[in-house]
């Protein structure tokens, strides 16, 4: 006969990162999201990742880091940085929170 486990669950507070407990969660989550961006257009585009590297300026390693979602040796601006070099518009928006706490978000069109 199985024997039945119980299963303590928490709801998250939406940021993972946060949940984990990172020095800067909001930072983290934003690395993250520019992070899925550059390796969503490397996909579409069907980039190897020596290919992506010269566009992006970086050597092959680092793009194999990327594409692992691993982006911790990579500044927020250079992932903006990134993503320009693919041929997209980065654009901030800068305004008064909307929630108890305020909050760094990605919008992908």
């Amino acid at each position: 006969m199985a024997r039945k486990t119980r299963l303590r669950v928490e709801e998250g507070s939406g940021n993972v990162f946060a949940d984990l407990g990172f020095r800067n969660p909001g930072q983290e989550r934003l690395k993250a999201h520019l992070t899925l961006q550059i390796y969503r257009l490397v996909k579409e585009r069907g980039l190897t990742q020596a290919q992506a590297g010269e566009i992006l300026g970086i050597r092959q390693p680092h793009v194999s880091s990327l594409m692992r979602g691993q982006s911790g040796a990579f500044s927020v601006g250079r992932l903006m940085e990134f993503l320009t070099a693919l041929g997209q518009d980065v654009r901030i928006t800068v305004g008064p929170k909307r929630k108890a706490r305020a909050e760094m978000s990605v919008v992908a069109r």
